[in-house]
């Protein structure tokens, strides 16, 4: 018996993305690539992100069907917006949407639309067996724009979210992209600010105050202060401070909100998730504590990429057949 393959697209404001997934939950092609941005900016616009989407895709596309007989590609799945509430709008995913229309009507297979924030899920629980999908459990979405912490359940082929925690003001992304800019290093910047602090290690408090749980949320905005003051003083010497101060707030929001709402398992999604350091600390703090496990997935899953929204089409359309509605 033939394969069954599910196409996913993703365009964010960072990365144009596509994969192929089979029925087994298997990774059959996997592209992501950043959408280039001019140095010492941070970031792209909108419309200028879509058009580089728009120019990217088809050779993305021509690719990924060359990889696999297209007669065994039995859906289309993209994300649409950034979350599944209404009002959640972001012009970038409608390049994805606008090819993954054309690409269900001319193979005449279903299309199905999932949020960007989703597709994060997926992507993180790939490297996990987690057994009943009524298992509560704690996300942390820690990206470029987005830093969130919310209960999820499964409704059906989508996920509820119900937001608990995160930043009131910047993201933890955005926090380090402009620290890392302000160092003179290229958009998104993240990854180098990782590297300097693993690179230097932490040598103790000496620019950053603490950063401040209060009931699962937190302001990030003061530590940006903070941080672009001692980049002036001392250049690049804050960066394994900056690390420290964050990592132990993750851990620290983490802690509260798995006694608060009893929640065993916490997973780490989005590409900040990614940071080496990040992981390292975290872990470290782990070993004291007994009464829950912060999970990180596959560090090539934890930015943005079109696996989770593969594989939550195929889960769509295993569920359709198996209901007998296509």
């Amino acid at each position: 018996m033939s394969n069954r393959y599910c196409l996913g697209i993703d365009t964010s404001n960072y990365k144009t993305s596509v994969a192929i997934t089979d029925e087994h939950n298997n990774i059959i092609f996997e592209k992501s690539e950043f959408l280039e941005v001019e140095h010492g900016t941070l970031g792209l616009r909108q419309s200028i992100a879509f058009f580089k989407h728009v120019n990217v895709l088809p050779s993305f596309i021509e690719e990924a069907l060359s990889a696999v007989d297209i007669r065994n590609i039995c859906c289309i799945s993209v994300s649409d917006a950034p979350r599944r509430v209404e009002g959640s709008y972001m012009p970038v995913f409608m390049a994805g949407y606008n090819v993954a229309k054309i690409l269900s009507s001319s193979l005449a297979v279903p299309l199905y639309t999932f949020s960007h924030q989703e597709g994060h899920v997926a992507a993180v629980l790939k490297s996990f067996y987690t057994g009943s999908s009524d298992e509560k459990a704690i996300f942390l979405h820690l990206s470029g724009g987005t830093t969130e912490a919310f209960l999820a359940s499964i409704d059906g082929i989508h996920y509820e979210f119900e937001i608990v925690g995160g930043t009131k003001d910047i993201s933890v992304g955005k926090l380090l992209d402009r620290t890392g800019v302000k160092l003179g290093y290229d958009f998104p910047a993240g990854k180098y600010i990782d590297q300097l602090a693993l690179n230097s290690g932490y040598n103790g408090s000496k620019y950053l105050t603490k950063i401040k749980n209060d009931d699962g949320w937190f302001n990030l905005s003061g530590t940006e202060y903070q941080v672009l003051k001692a980049i002036e003083l001392s250049g690049t010497e804050v960066a394994a401070e900056l690390m420290e101060r964050v990592s132990t707030l993750l851990f620290d929001v983490s802690k509260y909100l798995a006694d608060k709402y009893d929640v065993k398992k916490i997973y780490m999604a989005g590409g900040v998730a990614s940071s080496t350091y990040f992981r390292i600390k975290i872990r470290e703090l782990m070993h004291e504590n007994s009464s829950f496990t912060i999970n990180f997935g596959n560090p090539e899953l934890s930015g943005d990429n079109a696996v989770g929204i593969a594989l939550l089409g195929g889960k769509a359309l295993n569920e359709s057949i198996f209901n007998n509605t296509i």
